[in-house]
């Protein structure tokens, strides 16, 4: 039950989305979307271009407002107050397919600003936790530089960082590798396997379906603004139950 104070829930769920509908104009972008997300657990969501996907995880962390239905973060309903937007963000951390860094500071003051304006945090508290998570993503020596001094992969690499720099409790990546040249998608997704090692809640959205079988511990896929299956890898994979599963998979998978 909530609690009339916090309006936080105990639930062993990292995620919870109950019936959620998300609409532009008179388009449905997402219809009756119903997902738990256990903490701790991994999930890839796929399906082909258009199917949902971004906007899907978008809505979580209210970059995108769902129109109907429920969405709780470690408990917490994303209602529409600022105050609740504001919570549930600082439980989530977003990585998108643009870096999204500030061109006019360097990698370290990418990573001191949020936490020591939305957490007041001292600048040497934030110092010490931003050198931390870019030792984590492998990057400590390029803190000095600016973002246009870094390859693509090092620059998702350094936001990975900034957002691991907030303490999320959980992580959504808006398919993190479809701008990277092809030889630097390995570095990031060895980036977020480690964080998937260290326990990290995950939701992905990507195409990278190496990653989604060694990584992942559901497949979700969707498909017009529906998940239309779920399951773990090796049953997806192997076995796909519905038809638009399959051609997806025959599609992608060489």
């Amino acid at each position: 039950m909530a609690t009339p104070d916090t309006g936080a829930f105990t639930d062993p769920h990292a995620v919870q989305i109950e019936a959620m509908y998300k609409r532009f104009g008179d388009f449905t972008a997402l219809t009756d979307i119903d997902l738990s997300v256990a903490k701790g657990e991994k999930i890839v969501i796929c399906g082909p271009s258009g199917s949902g996907k971004s906007t899907l995880i978008r809505c979580i962390n209210h970059v995108e407002k769902h129109d109907d239905g429920r969405i709780f973060v470690n408990g917490i309903e994303l209602k529409r107050d600022i105050k609740s937007v504001d919570r549930v963000r600082r439980e989530t951390g977003m990585v998108f397919q643009s870096f999204n860094l500030f061109p006019h500071m360097t990698v370290l003051e990418n990573c001191l600003l949020a936490p020591m304006s939305a957490l007041g945090l001292s600048r040497r508290e934030a110092t010490d936790s931003a050198m931390h998570f870019l030792e984590k993503v492998r990057i400590p020596e390029q803190a000095g530089k600016y973002p246009v001094q870094l390859s693509g992969g090092q620059q998702q690499r350094v936001a990975i960082a900034r957002a691991l720099c907030m303490k999320p409790k959980v992580m959504l990546f808006d398919e993190p590798t479809s701008a990277l040249d092809p030889e630097m998608v390995k570095e990031v997704l060895e980036t977020m396997k480690g964080l998937a090692n260290d326990g990290m809640t995950m939701l992905c959205v990507t195409h990278e379906m190496g990653f989604a079988r060694e990584v992942a511990d559901r497949i979700i896929f969707m498909d017009k603004g529906r998940i239309i299956e779920e399951g773990v890898p090796e049953a997806f994979f192997s076995a796909p139950q519905t038809e638009r599963a399959r051609h997806f998979l025959d599609q992608i998978i060489h």
